[in-house]
């Protein structure tokens, strides 16, 4: 899986958050901690009603 430009990758262990600022064209991954960081989730904002 190749990285993803403006995504945020999280690293399960420390918990370093990455922001991807340069996509790879290439199949390459984001690691932290000898482990493949996941993409983080968004965050769901309040309701502005």
């Amino acid at each position: 899986m190749a990285n993803s430009l403006g995504k945020r990758y999280e690293c399960e262990t420390c918990g370093t958050i990455v922001l991807c600022a340069k996509a790879t064209p290439a199949a390459g991954t984001v690691h932290c901690c000898s482990k493949e960081m996941k993409i983080q989730t968004p965050k769901q904002l309040p309701s502005s009603d």
